[in-house]
Parts: C-alpha cells; sequence; structure tokens
C-alpha cells in the first residue's frame, strides 16, 4: 500500500524550519527558552468567534448590514466601493462590488505564535469573500493585513477560483497557506491580538450577495515536544459516522490533488458531514463519472480544493465547505488530549484529527505519513481510540482500532523523527469540528468546555 502524503505537511515543514532544527540533545524544550514542558490541560490555545447579532454590531461595517434571526450574519447592503481583481489561476480580471466588516480588537489569552481563521459563509454564484488578520506584536508593532483566505463555493464561470496567498510576510511573522506563524519563535515575539476583516464581493449590480454567519481564529502557542503525557481514559461508546474510503478514488480526478490517494481531509470531512444528516443533490453530484462509488467524496474534494496550495487538506477551506450544508457550524482548533475528543464524542460531536508518524509508530495502520487526517469516532472500554481512517483499502475497512497513547502522541507532538532521522514537525493537535448550528444544551456545553462558543 502506497503510504498517503499530503502538501498539507509543507506548513508544518515550514514553521519547523523558521523555528530552528531541535537536535535529539536538545529534547522538547519549551520555545520560550528551556521552560519546562507544559502539562495537555494548560492552557496553550485561544478560540474567538464572532456569530451573535450583537457580534456582528460591535464591529466596523462599510457597506454591510446584519441579518438577524436564528442565525445572524452579515450581507451587503449598499456597496462600499468597487475593485478589480486578476485571478491568478484563470487569468481573468473583472471588476467587483464589496463591503467589509472589522472585528473589534480581540487579545488572545494566549500570546501566540500560530493563528489559523475560519469562516462559515453562504456565496452563491458571482459572489465570494476575503478574510484578513490584522495582528499586533508583543513588541507593540503591526503586523501587516495578512490574507487568510478568499473563499467562494462554487468554481463556475463567474466564480473566482478559491485561493490561500503564498508570499505573505514581514520578516517577523508569514503565511504558509492558511497558517500565520511567527517566523523565529525562539526569539520570544507573539501575536499578542488582532482584529479579523472580512470583504464580501458580488457582480456589480447584482442582488445576490454572500452571508457570513461565523467569523474567527485559532491562537496557539504549542511549545515543542516529542513526546505528550497520557491521559486517563475516561468515555467508553462510539457514533454511528458513516464510512468512505480515499483508496478507491485512485486515479479519479487528479486535477484535484493529483486524485483520491491524497484525499484524506476532504472524504474525512464528507464522513462527518453526513453523519449530521447533510449529503450534496443530484444536482451537485452530476459532474461525477456515475461508475465511481461514494461520488459525494469527489464533490468534497473538488469543493475543498485551494488553488493556490493545490490541494484538499487547507484546514479552514475544509470547515468553509462543511458549513456550505444546511445549518452546520464549522471551526478548525487545537485540542488539549484525547479527553477533550471524549467530552464532545460522549454529546455526539466527532473530531477529525491531524497527524503523522512512521509505521511502527501506530500500530495497525501498516503504513506511514507525513501528514493525515482521521476521523474519531468513539472510545473503547480501555480507552483505545476508535478512529474511520479514510487512508483503508475499502469503506468496509475504514473502521479502526487504534492504542490510546500511541494516537495521542502522534496527534498532540509538534516534534517527530522521520524515516531519514531527522527531525520534522507535527500538528500539536489540530482538529476540525462540524456540529449543528443549533446544537443541543449537551452539546453546546461539550464545545464550551474545548473552548468554542
Amino acid at each position: 500500500m502506497t503510504s498517503p502524503t499530503s502538501r498539507r505537511t509543507v506548513l508544518a515543514a515550514a514553521v519547523a524550519v523558521a523555528a530552528g532544527a531541535v537536535t535529539a540533545s536538545a529534547g522538547p524544550a519549551a520555545a520560550s527558552g528551556g521552560a519546562a514542558r507544559p502539562k495537555q490541560g494548560q492552557q496553550l490555545v485561544d478560540n474567538q468567534a464572532w456569530t451573535s447579532g450583537a457580534d456582528w454590531r460591535s464591529g466596523a461595517a462599510h457597506g454591510v448590514r446584519v441579518e438577524t434571526g436564528r442565525r445572524p450574519g452579515i450581507v451587503i447592503a449598499r456597496p462600499a466601493g468597487t475593485s478589480s481583481y486578476t485571478d491568478p489561476h484563470t487569468q481573468k480580471t473583472a471588476t467587483w462590488e464589496y463591503a467589509s466588516w472589522t472585528s473589534p480588537v480581540h487579545r488572545s489569552s494566549v500570546p501566540a505564535t500560530e493563528a489559523v481563521a475560519h469562516w462559515n459563509a453562504h456565496t452563491p454564484p458571482g459572489t465570494w469573500i476575503q478574510v484578513e488578520l490584522l495582528g499586533t506584536y508583543t513588541d507593540g508593532t503591526a503586523t501587516p493585513a495578512y490574507v487568510m483566505g478568499r473563499w467562494t463555493a462554487g468554481d463556475g464561470d463567474t466564480d473566482i477560483r478559491r485561493t490561500s496567498v503564498d508570499g505573505q510576510g514581514d520578516g517577523k511573522s508569514s503565511i504558509s497557506t492558511d497558517t500565520f506563524a511567527i517566523d523565529t519563535p525562539a526569539g520570544g515575539l507573539r501575536l499578542a491580538s488582532y482584529r479579523l476583516r472580512v470583504t464580501l464581493h458580488r457582480t456589480p449590480g447584482s442582488r445576490l450577495t454572500p452571508t457570513v454567519w461565523r467569523l474567527g481564529a485559532m491562537a496557539s502557542d504549542i511549545p515543542d515536544r516529542f513526546t505528550v503525557d497520557a491521559s486517563t481514559p475516561g468515555y467508553a461508546g462510539e457514533l454511528a459516522v458513516p464510512s468512505y474510503s480515499q483508496e478507491i478514488h485512485k486515479g479519479q480526478y487528479p486535477q484535484y490533488d493529483n486524485g483520491g490517494e491524497a484525499w484524506c481531509s476532504p472524504t474525512s470531512s464528507q464522513m462527518i458531514i453526513e453523519y449530521w444528516g447533510r449529503r450534496p443533490s443530484a444536482v451537485d453530484l452530476a459532474w461525477v463519472d456515475p461508475s465511481y462509488a461514494d461520488p459525494q467524496v469527489c464533490q468534497a474534494a473538488r469543493g475543498t480544493y485551494d488553488y493556490q496550495y493545490q490541494g484538499c487538506g487547507n484546514w479552514p477551506f475544509n470547515a468553509a465547505y462543511a458549513a456550505t450544508y444546511r445549518d452546520l457550524s464549522a471551526v478548525v482548533t487545537r485540542l488539549r488530549s484525547l479527553n477533550d475528543v471524549e467530552r464532545l464524542v460522549r454529546a455526539g460531536i466527532p473530531a477529525i484529527t491531524s497527524q503523522s508518524f512512521l509505521a511502527t509508530e501506530l500500530t495497525g495502520a501498516g503504513y506511514g505519513t507525513s501528514g493525515h487526517l482521521m476521523t474519531v469516532t468513539g472510545f473503547t472500554a480501555d480507552g483505545d481510540v476508535i478512529a474511520h481512517d479514510p487512508a483503508s483499502p475499502g469503506d468496509a475497512a475504514v473502521r479502526r482500532v487504534y492504542k490510546r497513547h500511541e494516537f495521542e502522541t502522534i496527534w498532540l507532538r509538534t516534534k517527530r523523527y522521520n524515516a531519514s532521522g531527522n527531525v520534522s514537525s507535527g500538528t500539536g493537535g489540530i482538529c476540525y469540528l462540524y456540529w449543528p448550528a443549533s446544537p443541543t444544551a449537551g452539546q453546546r456545553k461539550a464545545l464550551a468546555a474545548v473552548g468554542i462558543r
């Protein structure tokens, strides 16, 4: 079996290089200069989101208005102006009406080395949004206005191509596809606070508008660590999540990240979208070859594809894709341990986790990977992890049971040794969470416990 790989790992590798290689003799000392490795329960992550009518009214609006109701959001009311955009992927230049909303300043509870934005939005054909981060460092200086993504759900003739933006940096920080990162964390500089700006675009003269329901970011400062503390099992149970294999899509639609072998992220996303009872329509799937099994996985790959990154593993793009389905909310965050996942699963919320490992580090996987997404759907009576692993030969083989501490280690660590014996980076507990826009009281409590509202 070919080891699943993802160009998504380039992001983590870039951060590792910027931070400086960690040698075996150095060990997993914290970037702050040798501080003791914190316990997993310590707060290392700050989550912020604007979602309510009061939230939207608290920002600076330029041509947008707040739509109230069960799911408040912002829409274009009267365009603030027009702008020209040359799409780097189609070479088409077009004029767009725009309006914008800028959040109040959010001072992170965690002075951060990294930040990942997310958004939940409806973008009809001929509309799109741009999300920017405008930060302040702990030395009091300002970051550039960093573009965190240009997003639209479609890819038709009237649409731009959804894209991340490369080449952004100021010598202190930079953007790697979807991730803001301090270039040299060992120097002590951090992101102290930020505002998010979302700009809504539409074809001039159109009455259509994007609707943005959620805008937020996860800021974090996860110190270098090769190992993590073992968590104590606290819950046994399993959610009835559909099983889809990415491997059965090998060779299908290679224009989307070389076909199914690299589709771990959209395949995992599709499993959870369908767990919540949402599916693409027959019209949505009409473009897929009818001989292909599980065409909705092909649709997810197409709908998450980042034309700059040339892959389907852009974290906020996967969350944004999930939120295109009726009344789903989605975020990118980091969790502290498998106890956080247990709390979510107990409330009925599965979690999509990102990890990298050698074949010898995850018993029963049968492969190694430099970056891979799985869905945690439950826990055995012994506390081991029940995961839906899309890197399986077929749908029937997707459900796996992995040893608890092995799984926790490969997911939470930030440093690891690769097959060549060199130091590579890990994702430090990155996770996607998707849930109904109107959660139950128990679900709301579980989300709040991991910092999500």
